[in-house]
């Protein structure tokens, strides 16, 4: 103990305690502070991206059978099947146009499509990705929730070719 006696001690390990202790603060802060600074900036990236997003799905609306079958009567929509040819041939909505969403020439396809646009698919998945690229050309775009699985379980007829 080199010549130190206990209260010596004691009051020099209480020194060292309480220089431990502002150390962890100040390290707890300054981790704080870059997180801190970290989050705000990859927010602000993540915020435009996330409006322009928002943006694309305020122009697309997911509905139910009844009502894609009301704006599909509307004389000014454009009914597509996002299908394959295969799928389409097998039965599809009467009227639709069949343009497929995974064919090379889908975006050279709807370039040309402005206005409201009705789409669909086998479940619903195919016709998102289809709805999101004619969103951002500024379509507006309603998406059959369900797709084709849902149209046959409920009973609505399709057309064969």
């Amino acid at each position: 103990m080199d010549g130190m006696t206990q209260e010596q001690m004691l009051d020099k390990m209480c020194n060292y305690a309480k220089k431990l202790k502002t150390m962890k603060r100040i390290l707890m802060m300054f981790l704080f502070a870059t997180l801190a600074v970290g989050c705000g900036h990859s927010q602000n990236k993540s915020t435009a991206k996330n409006s322009a997003q928002e943006e694309i799905s305020s122009n697309i609306s997911t509905v139910g059978i009844e009502k894609f079958t009301e704006i599909i009567r509307q004389k000014d929509v454009l009914l597509i099947d996002v299908r394959t040819p295969k799928e389409y041939g097998e039965g599809h909505i009467y009227g639709a146009e069949n343009i497929d969403v995974n064919a090379s020439d889908f975006a050279e396809r709807i370039k040309k499509i402005e206005g409201k646009v009705a789409v669909y698919c086998r479940s619903g998945k195919r016709s998102m990705k289809a709805a999101e690229q004619l969103a951002a050309q500024g379509c507006t775009v309603y998406n059959l929730r369900g797709g084709m699985l849902a149209w046959s379980k409920d009973w609505w007829t399709v057309e064969k070719q």
